[in-house]
């Protein structure tokens, strides 16, 4: 994790509530030069249900093909959790798998289950093979010290260009009974929205079922987390998990269409948000927030791929980090979408100041735009006159620093 703390990082780590049902710990394999945390172990003693989204990349890494079988074998139930930052296990071949196995059958021995019940994420460098029980070998030591879940321990542990390590939590209330859900992610470079592009774990002592779980994850992950960019590149670990241990004494929920469940999943989605807007505001060398939104389109799948297009533009983002507001970049991000627009009504507000209207340029204060430039949140909207279509897509500003970042990553 980088020492230099982003400059819209949070002032603290926040406060998370206690999620009843769960251990963990961290240590360090020494994947890094320095000396800091890079494995996280965590252990549900009376089991969990658990629900994921996973990277679309065609060159994901067996952890992530682990945990897709893992969930579908054990009926998305769990004991265990196993994670290392530093090597991604990814286009690692035999070598990946078996170093998954090895894990997995520490895993097994100390928690009492069957492979099916562990799951296993891994971020890092790309394409470096471990030998086999780089991480399994420290997992009974580990397993000696787990405790209670210290959350800001284990967000650090997972960190990789990371400024800040992030965590966000809610507890709410199921049918009288109160029930506790933190979460923790790291991300901060190769964030594209085709799942979560990062890790994140979130944890609740909610009673739930493996299907509502499941449901939940599906719905909310295409409301947060691909909602976001940072420089249009999907990873190849990309891995969100939610485990549900019911430990709160909370009714079980089976289906979720339950209006018991409503709080609850009011609260996972602010939890996911929350987190997936610190990803994008610890993006590698990001200063400024942008959020896009696009009206009028076709649909509002339509409506999101013109954000992205906009939101990963190089040209837009390094005008953002220089302060320009130029709006003719814009329209230019909306031409190569592909998408349709009726190009006779497209109109782009900047700070809630409108630049273009009606297809073309109009007066208007420069001034004001330029201020809000000058800012560290920057509003885009953009109408492109079709229809009802509607989404809103958040990024970050393309600054020198990313390049400093990412041209020294492996050194």
């Amino acid at each position: 994790m980088s020492h230099t703390r982003a400059p819209l990082a949070p002032e603290r780590f926040p406060d998370l509530p206690p999620v009843r049902g769960v251990r963990a710990g961290v240590g360090r394999i020494g994947l890094y030069k320095h000396v800091r945390n890079d494995l996280l172990f965590a252990h549900f003693p009376d089991g969990a249900s658990v629900g994921g989204a996973f990277t679309t990349s065609s060159t994901r890494s067996p952890d992530v093909d682990w945990c897709r079988r893992a969930l579908a074998a054990g009926g998305g139930k769990a004991r265990a959790l196993v994670v290392n930052a530093g090597n991604s296990n990814a286009f690692t071949g035999a070598a990946g798998a078996a170093k998954n196995a090895a894990s997995a059958a520490a895993a097994c021995a100390l928690a009492g289950c069957g492979p099916d019940d562990v799951f296993i994420a891994a971020t890092g460098v790309i394409g470096q093979p471990l030998p086999a029980h780089t991480v399994a070998e420290h997992l009974p030591g580990l397993w000696e010290t787990m405790t209670a879940p210290d959350w800001p321990s284990l967000a650090a542990a997972i960190a990789t260009t990371d400024t800040y390590p992030k965590g966000a939590g809610r507890s709410v209330e199921i049918d009288g009974v109160t029930v506790h859900l933190a979460g923790i992610a790291k991300g901060s470079g190769m964030i594209a929205p085709n799942m979560a592009t990062m890790l994140v774990f979130l944890f609740t002592d909610a009673a739930l079922s493996p299907a509502v779980t499941q449901a939940l994850i599906s719905k909310h992950v295409d409301l947060t987390f691909n909602t976001i960019t940072v420089d249009g590149d999907t990873s190849t670990s990309d891995t969100l998990l939610l485990f549900a241990t019911g430990a709160s004494g909370a009714p079980l929920i089976t289906d979720v269409a339950d209006p018991r469940l409503a709080p609850f999943e009011t609260a996972l989605h602010e939890v996911m948000l929350d987190l997936a807007l610190q990803v994008v505001k610890d993006g590698e060398g990001a200063e400024k927030l942008i959020r896009i939104e696009v009206q009028g389109a076709h649909s509002d799948a339509s409506a999101r791929r013109i954000g992205l297009s906009i939101a990963n533009s190089p040209l837009l983002k390094t005008a953002v980090a220089g302060g320009d507001a130029n709006w003719g970049r814009v329209v230019m991000a909306v031409g190569k979408s592909g998408e349709p627009i009726a190009l006779e009504k497209l109109a782009i507000r900047m700070g809630g100041v409108w630049t273009a209207r009606e297809g073309g340029a109009i007066a208007y204060d420069t001034a004001a735009v330029d201020a809000h430039f000058a800012g560290r949140a920057i509003d885009i909207l953009v109408d492109v006159g079709l229809a009802g279509g509607r989404a809103v897509v958040w990024t970050c500003d393309l600054t020198k620093r990313y390049i400093e970042i990412n041209g020294d990553y492996r050194s």
